[in-house]
């Protein structure tokens, strides 16, 4: 048996140890530090004065209590610094910027999320792209005003790479 989880790294309490509270609270502290965080966004130096549950995310060249942490989710407790090692998939909320972040196995993105479809209330309302739509033509009557207006439709969602 291993002395810590395979993700956190989270402490496991062993048959005969000795204070097995100070194992306990600190797996519970790393919890807290990793559970639904939300983060301050990024930063390279520890703040001169962090409020107790602050946290952030380290980026590359860090210094002081940061140094050789980049990409950590360094969250401030009553003990100091915790640290918390990222794995794929895990999303942090960015209380600074207002959108959610992710890492993706090898860096924090907070650009796209990656999702099959987007629902909202139970319907799809964004999901795989369509096959391209084609220009206007054929049919018996022709009315070159609604294929003028629809291809301009048809260019504008183009240019906004909204269809293929």
């Amino acid at each position: 048996m291993t002395e810590t989880s395979a993700r956190f790294a989270l402490p496991f309490i062993l048959p005969g140890q000795a204070q097995k509270e100070i194992f306990h609270n600190e797996a519970l502290t790393t919890i807290d530090c990793a559970l639904h965080s939300c983060v301050k966004g990024f930063a390279t130096e520890p703040p001169a004065e962090p409020v107790s549950g602050e946290g952030w995310i380290v980026e590359a060249g860090a210094s002081g209590a940061w140094a050789g942490r980049t990409g950590c989710l360094a969250t401030w407790t009553s003990a100091g610094w915790r640290f918390v090692s990222p794995v794929p998939g895990m999303m942090v909320w960015d209380k600074e910027a207002s959108h959610w972040i992710y890492w993706n196995g090898e860096a924090w993105s907070d650009g796209a999320m990656p999702a099959a479809a987007l629902m909202i209330n139970g319907e799809q309302v964004v999901g795989p792209r369509q096959p391209d739509i084609p220009t206007p033509s054929g049919g018996t009557t022709i009315d070159a005003e609604s294929r003028s207006a629809i291809g301009a439709i048809i260019v504008t969602l183009k240019s906004h790479g909204l269809i293929d």
